[in-house]
């Protein structure tokens, strides 16, 4: 009888190393590849089939992280409804009835509103659509403090904001009074 075959050295497994390096430190299309490749080569030299799989699945991670910076990138100038300020300006203003975010800008760029007030309605039960539309008018005498040239001027109307039934039951109570710009201009309208 003869001896048996010796088994195969294992060879070490490149493809697999390099993807878990590059996908430690970030390098996602190039431990992406390496990892699929050292995949497909760790039944032939036996080795390195994890430090592949680490790889790919660090590259997956380092993706859904780029993803969610450039979305927070992109959207970071854009405000909950209920976090505007006085003397911030809209880069246009929103249209429909339940706004939920806002787009700031500075009043050095040409912007389409101004928020001149900021007011609190009183806590309770929500007193009802009609009641929550009729406390806008407490904004006009407001625009007359912020910008009393802004009265006489017909490009400025009011626009506002004031919350729903729903957004009550979360707790605004923020009527927010908006001076909107036809055509928009740059700096701001406070007198």
């Amino acid at each position: 009888m003869g001896e048996p075959f010796p088994a195969p050295a294992k060879r070490t497994n490149w493809w697999a190393i390099v993807s878990l390096i590059f996908g430690i430190i970030g390098g996602i299309l190039i431990s992406l590849v390496c990892g699929v490749v050292g995949l497909i080569k760790a039944k032939d030299y036996q080795s390195g089939r994890g430090m592949a799989i680490a790889g790919i699945v660090l590259s997956a991670l380092w993706m859904v992280g780029v993803l969610i910076f450039v979305i927070v990138a992109v959207s970071s100038d854009r405000v909950t409804a209920t976090d505007v300020k006085v003397g911030d300006c809209l880069a246009e203003i929103p249209d429909g009835e339940r706004v939920l975010t806002v787009k700031t800008i500075s009043c050095d760029e040409p912007h389409a509103g101004e928020v001149f007030a900021v007011l609190t309605m009183p806590d309770g039960d929500f007193p009802g659509q009609a009641a929550v539309e009729a406390y806008h008018e407490k904004c006009s005498p407001e625009l007359v403090s912020y910008s009393p040239q802004s009265m006489l001027d017909d490009s400025v109307q009011l626009y506002v904001l004031y919350p729903t039934e729903e957004t009550w039951a979360n707790g605004d109570r923020l009527v927010t009074c908006i001076a909107t710009l036809d055509p928009p201009r740059t700096g701001s309208i406070k007198g």
